[in-house]
């Protein structure tokens, strides 16, 4: 497989707007519902938590699986490990700027950017996931338990892998992305303002 059709299909499968579906299943429109986002917190937060976790399940598979399945069959002399993350980079992209609608606004990228790790670092985002749960249940925060793992998993990594180690300097530039796109959640909590995790709304 050339590595440019490689990467075009792990975009594609970041770009398969399972929260945009669910929301249309159901007779709403996620972008004008909720936080406006395409992503698994909004359709908790909207539809409820049984077809929440459905849409971060659907969102961190997307991820997942490009990683996993791609590389192998990937005709380079490049390391398999780099193609590896690069397939994930492109998946993250994907829910970003999904493809299918019209490279519109997507999600945050954090579903699929675990669903990312999870696939090239299985132990190191095992832990970082269970903090994500924990800050979340302590505190209802789920921004607040994106921006920690943000920053938990790279310093797990540097600590683990080395700061030349591609997947640390990888796992750096998305945690700079996800503070970047929950800058406004960051706004929010300093206001005390930010929605808390169960709260389901309509408006």
């Amino acid at each position: 497989m050339h590595p440019a059709l490689a990467l075009a299909i792990a975009y594609a499968s970041g770009s398969l707007p399972f929260a945009w579906l669910a929301g249309r299943a159901a007779g709403v429109d996620l972008r004008q519902q909720g936080s406006g986002n395409l992503g698994a917190t909004n359709v908790f937060r909207v539809l409820g938590w049984k077809v929440g976790l459905a849409v971060f399940l659907a969102d961190a598979l997307k991820g997942a699986l490009p990683v996993l399945l791609l590389p192998p069959r990937i005709e380079s002399t490049i390391d398999p490990a780099l193609w590896a993350i690069a397939c994930g980079i492109a998946a993250i992209a994907g829910h970003v700027r999904p493809l299918f609608l019209r490279f519109r606004k997507g999600g945050k990228g954090v579903a699929t950017a675990a669903g990312v790790f999870f696939a090239l670092a299985p132990l190191p985002m095992l832990v970082t996931f269970g903090l994500f749960v924990a800050v979340v249940l302590a505190t209802g925060y789920v921004s607040l338990g994106s921006l920690l793992s943000a920053v938990v998993l790279p310093a797990f990594l540097l600590v683990t892998q080395g700061s030349r180690a591609p997947l640390f300097v990888v796992s750096v530039i998305i945690a700079s992305f996800v503070f970047w796109t929950h800058r406004a959640n960051i706004g929010r909590l300093r206001r005390g303002e930010e929605h808390r995790f169960g709260k389901r709304s309509r408006s």
